[in-house]
């Protein structure tokens, strides 16, 4: 196997052989939790910016399906993995997970020891990589490394975002391994259907199928998309997508929401639970290391029920009090300009604010992904209640 290497930017080095398109990549190292869901993780433009480190130590071993996309094409940077699968067993799989990585034109590393990268990431925190598979210049690419610069402020959603306002109209699909025909996943749904507006920040198909699949007309519009514009679309409820990078380098759509609080129901998810806190006149800080995986226990402070989390994110809403940042899970209100707000949900890991919902409008938003199926369905509530809202009932 040919040789490759990845460089951090405090120096440190990682050798180990190449993997995917051969060339080179440079991006923020995280790490991701996940044992599965690696093909769904390079989709995600949450990733944009990033090259990813799964801390399971296979990956490939089910191969690649396209159905399991989460967008049109792969976002992240480069991929890094302890041991790539040389054959693939799964009765859905269409192509192997290294052909796929070519075909996108991701590079990636194995072969390295990933349980120090990620101990090394955790106890360091993220920062700025290049991996390699033809420059060895050791003093080199550390310099590389070290001139990448920080995602903090950069926008990256400009960079996801559709270009143009589009109708969504597709719903879940489950398989039926017994024939492998697909069958179209129903539930109850809005009679007649609500019409829904999704801010595009880097949105996740996996949520638009989830509101298609309650009923709504779902069109998604992209970023840049002024309030006076939502407004002219009289939606029964807008919904801020995910998206990567750091809230505070999209100026422009905090101002939108603000201009859009109290007026329809609100949905803010990941990045848009941020904008939505930045709107409300909260702050927001980057995570050491973020939170990236299918396994994030979080607690809703409501019920006091512990939910088993899909996350990705590097930054997080400051809690409203300095008093209330350590990490004990209790529930906190503040005032803002659409009246009083409370935190509903917090990191069972780190105390972090996982969670906000209005008392006198309505407005509801989380940091995790909902539509993501880890627990399998702990956090499918969301779009539930979220859609009980508009209804007027909550």
């Amino acid at each position: 196997m040919k040789p490759a290497v990845l460089a951090l930017a405090d120096g440190t080095i990682f050798q180990g052989q190449a993997l995917g398109f051969e060339g080179e990549t440079v991006g923020e190292v995280v790490f991701n939790t996940a044992m599965t869901g690696y093909q769904e993780i390079l989709t995600d433009p949450s990733y944009k910016g990033q090259i990813v480190l799964m801390t399971s130590t296979q990956i490939g071993n089910y191969g690649v399906t396209p159905e399991d996309d989460e967008s049109h094409r792969v976002w992240a940077e480069g991929f890094i993995v302890r041991e790539a699968a040389k054959y693939r067993s799964n009765w859905r799989s269409r192509q192997s997970f290294e052909d796929y990585l070519i075909e996108h034109r991701i590079v990636a590393i194995q072969g390295i020891d990933t349980r120090a990268l990620t101990c090394h990431v955790r106890d360091h925190g993220s920062q700025m990589g290049i991996i390699s598979h033809g420059d060895f210049e050791i003093n080199a690419l550390r310099k590389k490394a070290k001139a990448v610069p920080s995602l903090v402020g950069r926008d990256l959603v400009r960079e996801v975002t559709c270009p143009d306002a589009y109708e969504w109209t597709e719903r879940s699909v489950v398989m039926d391994p017994a024939s492998g025909d697909p069958s179209i996943f129903t539930q109850n749904t809005a009679q007649p259907p609500l019409k829904l507006v999704v801010m595009d920040f880097g949105v996740k198909q996996n949520i638009l199928r989830s509101l298609v699949d309650l009923g709504c007309r779902v069109r998604v519009v992209p970023a840049s998309t002024t309030a006076e514009e939502v407004r002219r679309l009289n939606p029964d409820g807008i919904v801020l997508s995910n998206g990567p990078g750091d809230p505070e380098g999209v100026p422009y759509a905090v101002e939108t929401v603000k201009q859009l609080l109290g007026w329809k129901p609100l949905l803010g998810i990941c990045l848009g639970h941020q904008i939505l806190g930045l709107s409300l006149g909260l702050h927001t800080h980057k995570l050491t290391f973020g939170h990236h995986g299918a396994n994030h226990p979080v607690m809703d402070l409501r019920t006091r029920k512990i939910e088993i989390t899909s996350q990705n994110h590097n930054f997080a809403v400051d809690l409203p009090h300095k008093e209330g940042a350590c990490p004990t899970l209790t529930s906190q209100q503040f005032d803002s300009c659409v009246g009083r707000m409370e935190i509903t949900h917090r990191s069972v890991n780190d105390g972090c604010c996982e969670g906000m919902a209005g008392l006198e409008s309505p407005i509801l938003s989380i940091q995790y992904h909902p539509e993501a199926s880890p627990g399998p369905h702990d956090s499918s509530y969301v779009f539930r209640q979220f859609l009980g809202m508009m209804k007027g009932r909550g």
